[in-house]
């Protein structure tokens, strides 16, 4: 069975615990060092981006997340995480782990009480899939071998380079396992 590791710092931990099991992984929490080496896969949850990258730098898990990616360990990093894996970020404190050539604006969407579900196309998908935005990022700059795989209102909301997927949005807080399925192909 593929084991999966899901940054388990702060945000939606459980919900993508449940969503990697249901997609027939085994997932396991993330807190510390020396997790990540024993992992096929990883997540980066949404939550609060500088929390997440103060401890992941803190904790030595940045390091381990940034070994493992450059080994083409897959990863899927969602909303906050995708913060966290961009090069560049528009604002803000946050250390970024570089994982993946995109620059992000945080926030881009607005503040919590303005967020909302609809429907993406996505490539690669036979069917819209229903994307849930907390107060999401939205990548502001690809590089060259970065493919955009969906947008919503005329900006990119997902993103793929190599082994990471880089999502603006929530697929743990919905029924649909695509996003999960996919990560678990690429392990």
């Amino acid at each position: 069975m593929r084991r999966i590791g899901v940054i388990a710092i702060q945000g939606d931990v459980s919900e993508h615990i449940s969503a990697i099991e249901a997609a027939g992984g085994q997932a396991v929490p993330v807190r510390r060092a020396g997790v990540i080496p024993t992992c096929s896969g990883i997540v980066i949850p949404g939550g609060e981006s500088t929390t997440i990258g103060r401890q992941l730098e803190k904790t030595g898990i940045a390091t381990e997340i940034k070994e493992a990616a450059a080994n083409d360990v897959p990863v899927l990093a969602t909303c906050a995480g995708l913060v966290l894996a961009a090069k560049e970020i528009d604002a803000g404190d946050v250390k970024p782990l570089g994982l993946i050539d995109i620059s992000v604006g945080r926030n881009a969407f607005g503040p919590q009480r303005e967020s909302f579900e609809a429907d993406i196309d996505v490539a690669g998908f036979d069917r819209p899939y229903r994307a849930v935005f907390i107060r999401a990022p939205v990548v502001l700059r690809c590089g060259e071998s970065v493919q955009e795989i969906a947008r919503f209102g005329g900006r990119t909301v997902a993103v793929r380079q190599r082994n990471i997927i880089g999502l603006a949005f929530h697929p743990e807080l919905t029924g649909d396992l695509r996003f999960h399925r996919m990560l678990l192909e690429m392990t």
